[in-house]
Order: C-alpha cells, then sequence, then structure tokens
C-alpha cells in the first residue's frame, strides 16, 4: 500500500506540521482543490467570475458548519494577491478591530489592499457591525465574513447591503468521498474500514467536512489495522454525531415550516419524516404538539373539527405518559392532521372579522337583540321586536344581527371538503330562507 499512498504526506501544505490536526494538513491550496462548491468557486460561479476579473467585492459566506468558508477566504486573498487578516467574532473585541482596521490602512498606504475575514460575524452586535461600514465604504478593507445563521436575520441591513451573500451547499457524498481520499494520500495508508463502513462514515457526518476528518484522523489513530471495521465496530469506537439543530436559531425554523407544510401538503410521510428530525435532534416535544395544534385550527378546521381534539388529546397522552411513550401521541396528531381534509377557511374568516372590526370602530349592535335588564333600557327600545329562534319556523327567523350603519358581510366561507360542505349546504339553506322571509 505504500506504493500506492506514497510514503510521506507530500500533499500537506507548507508550514503545516505531520503532528498538525488532519483537517489543517489537508486544505485545499487553490480553489479548484475547494470540494462541494463548485456553483460559488468554478468558472462560473460568483467566487470564479471575481477571481478571474482579479477584483473581489465583499461577501458574507453562509453556510453550514465545515463547508469550507475559512478555506474559501483564505484562498480568496492568494487568488488575487490581497493582504489577508482574519478575527474570530467569538474571540475578538472592539479593541482587536481597531487593530485590525489600523493594520489594514498601514497595508493600504503600499499600494495593497486588504482582505479581512471574519469568522462567525453574527456573533458581533449591531454597534460592532456598523463599525465595519466606514472602512468598507473607503475600501480600507475587502469584508468577507463567515456565518451558520440566516444573515436576514443577525447581520445589520447596512451591512448586507455592502456585501453579497453567497450560498455554500452542505457537502454531499461526492464531496466528502474525495476528502477521505485526500486523508489516506496524506496518512499514507487506507482507512481500515469495510465498503459499509466507510458508507455510514460518510453518512455520519451529516454534510460537515471537518467533522468527517476528525472522525477519520481518530479511526487512523485507534482502529485495529489487522481487519476492517464493519460498521457496527467503527460505531462502537466513534461518537454519535448529534444532527445540526439549535433550538432558536434558524434550523428550528426550518423544520417546524417543512413539517406544516408538508401536513398541509397531506403528505403524511414526508410530515412524520421532519417531525422525528425535530424530536430526534432534542426539540421540547410540546413545543411541536404546539404548532400541530395550530396547524389543526389553521388547515383543518371545521372540515373535520376532530383533528383538533386529536391534538388536545395527545397534549393530555403525553403530559400523562411522558417521552418516549408519549411521543407516539404526538405522532397520531400529526399523522391525523396530515391525513384530514383540508380547510383555511375558519382561518380566513378571523382575518377578515379582525380586520372588519378595526374599521367599523365602535358600532352599536341593533337595539332588538340588546338586552334590557332595566325599565330604561326597555323605554328606549332595547329587546323589543327580538324574534326568538327558537320560536320561527324552522328555528330560524332570519332576523339582522347586523349593527344598522353597515351591510352584513360574508366573512366565513366553508370549502367543499369535509364537514365544511355540509355546513356550506347549511349556509345556502338559511340564505335562502332569509331571502324569502325579507319578501314577505
Amino acid at each position: 500500500m505504500s506504493d500506492l499512498f506514497g510514503d510521506t504526506p507530500a500533499n500537506t501544505p507548507q508550514g503545516i506540521s505531520a503532528n498538525s490536526p488532519l483537517a489543517d494538513r489537508i486544505r485545499p491550496q487553490s480553489l479548484a482543490e475547494v470540494v462541494g462548491q463548485e456553483h460559488l468557486t468554478g468558472p462560473d460561479g460568483a467566487i470564479g467570475r471575481m477571481v478571474a476579473a482579479g477584483r473581489l467585492s465583499s461577501m458574507i459566506l453562509w453556510g453550514p458548519p465545515g463547508t469550507g468558508k475559512t478555506s474559501i477566504a483564505r484562498l480568496l486573498a492568494d487568488a488575487v494577491g490581497m493582504h489577508y487578516m482574519a478575527v474570530s467574532a467569538v474571540f475578538s473585541g472592539v479593541a482587536d478591530l481597531k487593530k485590525a482596521f489600523a493594520e489594514a490602512e498601514q497595508v493600504a498606504r503600499t499600494g495593497k489592499a486588504t482582505l479581512l475575514f471574519v469568522d462567525e460575524i453574527h456573533r458581533f452586535n449591531r454597534a460592532q457591525q456598523d463599525g465595519f461600514l466606514p472602512f468598507v465604504e473607503r475600501g480600507i478593507v475587502t469584508l468577507v465574513g463567515a456565518t451558520t445563521e440566516n444573515p436576514s436575520f443577525e447581520l445589520n441591513a447596512a451591512l448586507l447591503s455592502r456585501a453579497q451573500v453567497l450560498v455554500l451547499k452542505r457537502l454531499d457524498d461526492a464531496a466528502l468521498a474525495k476528502l477521505l481520499d485526500r486523508a489516506e494520500t496524506v496518512e499514507g495508508k487506507p482507512l481500515p474500514l469495510t465498503d459499509d463502513a466507510r458508507a455510514a462514515l460518510v453518512a455520519s457526518a451529516d454534510g460537515d467536512g471537518r467533522f468527517l476528518l476528525n472522525q477519520a484522523e481518530t479511526l487512523f489513530a485507534i482502529a485495529p489495522t489487522d481487519k476492517p471495521l464493519d460498521p457496527q465496530a467503527m460505531a462502537a469506537l466513534l461518537h454519535r454525531r448529534m444532527p445540526v439543530y439549535d433550538k432558536d436559531r434558524e434550523g428550528h425554523y426550518n423544520l417546524i415550516s417543512a413539517l406544516h407544510k408538508s401536513m398541509r401538503g397531506s403528505d403524511p410521510q414526508a410530515a412524520l419524516y421532519w417531525l422525528a428530525r425535530m424530536l430526534v435532534a432534542g426539540e421540547e416535544p410540546l413545543y411541536v404538539l404546539r404548532r400541530i395544534t395550530r396547524f389543526a385550527v389553521e388547515d383543518v378546521g371545521l372540515a373535520d373539527p376532530r383533528a383538533l381534539e386529536q391534538c388536545i388529546a395527545a397534549k393530555d397522552a403525553f403530559e400523562f405518559l411522558g417521552s418516549p411513550e408519549g411521543e407516539l401521541a404526538i405522532v397520531q396528531a400529526c399523522l391525523y392532521c396530515a391525513t384530514a381534509p383540508k380547510s383555511n377557511a375558519a382561518y380566513k374568516a378571523q382575518k377578515a372579522a379582525w380586520r372588519l372590526a378595526k374599521e367599523t370602530g365602535s358600532l352599536m349592535p341593533p337595539a332588538n337583540i340588546l338586552n334590557a335588564p332595566t325599565k330604561l333600557m326597555k323605554d328606549i327600545g332595547y329587546g323589543k321586536d327580538y324574534a326568538y329562534d327558537h320560536d320561527a319556523d324552522e328555528g330560524f327567523s332570519g332576523a339582522n344581527y347586523w349593527p344598522e350603519e353597515m351591510q352584513p358581510a360574508e366573512l366565513y366561507k366553508p370549502v367543499q371538503r369535509g364537514l365544511e360542505a355540509k355546513i356550506a349546504e347549511r349556509l345556502a339553506y338559511w340564505e335562502g330562507l332569509r331571502r324569502e322571509r325579507k319578501r314577505k
């Protein structure tokens, strides 16, 4: 195997020792070696075009962990001959930024531009982010920020308006396999894994190249070499990777959106998958159930009123059983909602009613439907000529229940699905009676 892989790690970057972490030893030496981001670094990508033109604009690199943001920033500076500086928002403060800007101004006097790479840029507060603006506008620095969080939520609008947001993709299996090939070349030996274990190792990385290389480094160091490990033996040596999921960050909102829209689209299989993704990642079960309950009244409504009953029953069952047994009740509520007939008529009716209430202010109800507990109220007409519906033919009087100053409005419009189809028939029947009695 030494002939195939070489006896020395010839691809180790200059300045990196053989004792450095594996991820550092196989860092790409050019943009062409960056894996999985060809949509940006290729000839037709935004970065590829900027490098070809020899001029960079400020940018925000947004993507999951371990997808090459730091490597791209470093290689960009080399590709266009810029002075490279890096700070981390985790460890840096105002003093560090002032020092960086002062150094960039000194470099500018020599006629060389500076690329300032800011890792985890979303961790800087709004005031600190504003501090970049004058130096970016004057061209003292070209800012390259890296973030795992949605820039729309985490970065100032003023900063975003001066930078392109470039989205890095989660590394696919092919890109991760290339990283393992490079790791084996640098180490001078193959990973001691069966084909199935190698595939399982790639799958366990969840698109994170850094995590994959850390796992590979562990295997190179401690795995026995006399016999390749199968998936079970490999799993016994390595710790399990938890899915990338922050309960108060974008991943949280992305997955709950996927769950909601899968149920709305009547796809119980996808809905169950997204539900599992959230619960397996450690989401609070009752939070998910609250969202499913909201779905029951927003997207199912009176097309199947039992959907709400299922959700409330699931809440009681979960609180009674606890986790993990009680999670099956949440699954049942999710599947019921996903397979129920859908209607947002109640949701639209609420919006229309709230809007109309705001527009019409404090109009009084018609006097005939007001209670008259005192003689004075009776004398001024409260309750006069009230039509008691139970005494009317078919239990329906057809009286007016709207303020006299406005016309009746149609706020609730049931759909022709589920129970609402029957409700629509009933409303149409009453409307017919109302018109008939007005003619008399």
